[in-house]
């Protein structure tokens, strides 16, 4: 039995899941919304197990790390930002993936962590803000800053342990933001991705993230050429939808589990479109300047089925007006901790890799290498989050 199938015949309104609220002009008593919350909300979970989400895997609210500072914050939303067509590389930087890739201990990162919130036109999200040591905020070189996007019932925190990804961050220099859906927005702290309104520039949640990178930008040294944006499941169907509506503030996408841009418009089409049964898109890719783009997915994905990242990839390397063609080179086969994998990129004519795509043979809804102290983790995959950051660093606008 399908169990997104049963949910949508079970409840005509619009469910938590993907749903804001006030939704209605008819407001129920606070109890009656207690208790049908609780009892939709208990039912969602229970679809998302037998999906293959395991709900009860969540970091507990004292996850944070404890030598983490938390400050509140406002700021205000950019407006006006123009778009800019990205210039095309000056030299080639093709680099292939080593035969296997294997998840390595990485050590405890060694930054802060903290706790903004952005106020503004579209609306408010909290965020959490880490910094690696030794990177001031009045650094002369500006850093990279990366968005990271959780999935449905995950908190930053969770992601941040889940991917491991602040280790690499202190790595690299890199500033990772982790801005975090609230369940007043989503039931079950979804991106909004399959809402028109979340979909379009200037409006909704990616006015909102974009507001969040300069809050940022306004903070820190950030160098605005290297600004990118990756998430898991709903965070990478949102992030496709950043790449698309802002190509002059994000210079690449990683998608890991996600969706194509407007693969639906209402909870109906979203679950259709997560089962790999959404109906045909119509959209105009010409508009668009290509944003590179690493897509990550497991071939027995029974959450958001794989045919959704082969989907992400035609956007990605459809030819566009003024932009240089892409050309596929030999898929090559990973061989990590005895799972099987194939990465295939896709090059410009001189030789830049824009487009990776990695399908991870028998692997479900879990972030590729991850650590079990997050949720929604698999630890046998190649390590998503060294890839995904690798591909981005080569990036630039």
């Amino acid at each position: 039995m399908n169990p997104f199938k049963t949910l949508a015949r079970r409840f005509r309104a619009p469910l938590p899941l993907f749903a804001t609220p006030a939704l209605t002009r008819l407001r129920p008593s606070a109890a009656q919304v207690r208790v049908t919350t609780r009892h939709i909300q208990s039912t969602i979970e229970r679809a998302l197990t037998a999906a293959g989400l395991d709900t009860g895997r969540r970091s507990p609210a004292h996850a944070r790390a404890p030598s983490a500072p938390r400050t509140r914050a406002s700021a205000v939303e950019p407006r006006g930002l123009a778009v800019r067509p990205r210039a095309p590389s000056a030299r080639p930087a093709r680099t292939p993936l080593p035969p296997e890739i294997r998840p390595t201990p990485r050590p405890a990162a060694r930054g802060t962590s903290t706790e903004f919130t952005h106020a503004g036109a579209a609306g408010t999200r909290g965020y959490v803000l880490y910094v690696p040591p030794g990177l001031a905020p009045e650094a002369d070189a500006g850093a990279p800053l990366l968005l990271m996007l959780h999935g449905c019932t995950q908190s930053p925190e969770d992601f941040a342990a889940g991917t491991r990804m602040n280790a690499l961050a202190d790595a690299h220099g890199v500033l990772v933001a982790y801005p975090e859906q609230t369940r007043r927005d989503n039931g079950s702290r979804c991106w909004n991705w399959f809402r028109r309104e979340d979909q379009q520039r200037g409006s909704g949640e990616p006015a909102i993230l974009a507001g969040i990178v300069h809050d940022i930008a306004a903070r820190h040294r950030v160098d605005r050429r290297r600004v990118y944006v990756a998430g898991l499941s709903a965070g990478a169907a949102m992030a496709v939808i950043l790449g698309r509506t802002y190509p002059d503030v994000f210079a690449a996408v990683g998608a890991h589990s996600g969706l194509p841009f407007a693969a639906a418009v209402d909870v109906p089409g979203a679950f259709a479109a997560m089962q790999g049964r959404g109906k045909a898109r119509t959209v105009r890719l010409d508009d668009a300047p290509r944003v590179p783009t690493i897509v990550v997915h497991g071939s027995a994905d029974r959450t958001v089925q794989a045919d959704n990242g082969h989907a992400i990839v035609d956007d990605a390397i459809a030819e566009r007006p003024g932009a240089a063609p892409l050309h596929a080179l030999a898929p090559a086969a990973l061989y990590v901790n005895g799972r099987t994998a194939t990465h295939t990129g896709y090059a410009d004519p001189n030789g830049h890799v824009q487009v990776e795509h990695l399908v991870i043979d028998d692997a479900g809804h879990a972030w590729s290498g991850g650590d079990p102290a997050g949720s929604h983790t698999d630890g046998r995959g190649p390590d998503a989050s060294a890839l995904i950051l690798a591909f981005c660093l080569r990036q630039s606008r």
